[in-house]
């Protein structure tokens, strides 16, 4: 409570949707004064959210499902699991499914609020973060292990297998796990909202998700610029342009991704510092301030969780490799389809020459 010559404040925070700590936050707050009640309206920042969401993320949904499950299966079928590569990216794509599985419930948390218990709550909270933590882990994990490659390449890192792969895997789970604990642990649902506790943990996770892009921002800069300046150098090699195209690519479809989204969770964060102030005019523009970050959060979010469909894309199947076993997979897809209405029409003539009915 705060109080001035003028009239008393009393505010309320009311948090009218939050998902996995991005916050929603309905600065829906009660002031009482001598004039009556005053209200910042976000209605229309909450419809526009209940429409909008739910049908990206169906479509995030769709893509990450078909690109990553592709992937696991391209890496059963051709590859060897005991390379350091291919773990990397098998838990890449696990982890960006892990991520994909909670988006359904956040749509429909916005659609119709938290209806399916505490432990749904914690559970769902918890898988999401750890796809989300994994997910940024590996990226840092394979830029890292790609920039060793190309500035030494006959590292052991480089031609690590077996229990390397293992223990690495172990490792990135083991943290990821760990980092994401609080999503279970401190999520509650409130009156049809799953929401952390209380604003500690919720800024806890907002800062959690800042030094994470923090960090991964300065390992892809620090990165993939020393590569770029070793491709530059006069070489033989073939492709140079393609890799270099493909490297400046990631780094800004990276950061286009996730910086305006960190930007504005930062921003958010900051009203939980600062008190609310009892001028009825700053009242009023902190309302519409906050609305603008409420509708720059929707769609910062939109294309930063995007970034789980992208990774398979940029990350496998602009591969050399992988592009040519996704070609060679639809080839033997296409010959065994074709040898199906072979053997179709063969037993179609047999039957009509014999005299029988038409069978297959």
């Amino acid at each position: 409570m705060a109080t001035t010559e003028d009239f008393t404040v009393t505010a309320t925070p009311y948090i009218t949707s939050y998902t996995n700590n991005y916050e929603y936050y309905d600065y829906s707050e009660y002031y009482s004064n001598d004039s009556g009640d005053e209200r910042c309206n976000k209605t229309g920042v909450i419809q526009f959210g209940a429409i909008f969401t739910p049908v990206f993320f169906s479509m995030v949904v769709i893509f990450s499902l078909f690109g990553n499950i592709l992937i696991i299966v391209i890496l059963a079928k051709y590859e060897n699991f005991r390379s350091l590569t291919n773990t990397f990216i098998l838990n890449l794509a696990i982890s960006d499914l892990f991520f994909t599985a909670g988006l359904p419930f956040w749509a429909y948390y916005h659609m119709y609020g938290w209806d399916l218990g505490e432990f749904a709550c914690k559970t769902v909270s918890f898988v999401f973060y750890i796809g989300f933590y994994s997910s940024g882990i590996l990226l840092i994990l394979m830029t890292a292990h790609r920039y060793v490659a190309v500035m030494n390449p006959l590292s052991n890192i480089v031609s690590a297998t077996g229990a390397s792969s293992v223990i690495a895997s172990v490792i990135i789970w083991g943290v990821s796990i760990l980092v994401a604990s609080p999503g279970f642990i401190f999520s509650t649902s409130p009156q049809n909202h799953c929401v952390y506790t209380n604003s500690y943990w919720k800024l806890w996770g907002i800062y959690q998700q800042n030094v994470l892009f923090i960090v991964s921002l300065i390992v892809f800069v620090y990165c993939y610029a020393k590569i770029i300046c070793r491709l530059l150098r006069p070489t033989p090699q073939k492709r140079k342009s393609k890799t270099l195209k493909l490297i400046f690519t990631l780094m800004v479809v990276f950061f286009l991704g996730w910086a305006p989204y960190n930007i504005v969770l930062f921003l958010h964060s900051l009203s939980y510092w600062t008190p609310l102030s009892v001028d009825s005019k700053t009242l009023a523009a902190n309302c519409e301030s906050e609305k603008s970050l409420d509708y720059a959060l929707y769609v910062s979010r939109l294309f930063a969780f995007s970034h789980c469909c992208l990774n398979p894309v940029f990350y496998v199947f602009l591969g050399i490799k992988f592009k040519n076993h996704l070609k060679k997979m639809l080839k033997s897809w296409g010959n065994n389809k074709s040898s199906i209405r072979s053997r179709q029409s063969r037993n179609t003539i047999i039957s009509v020459t014999s005299g029988e009915e038409l069978s297959v």
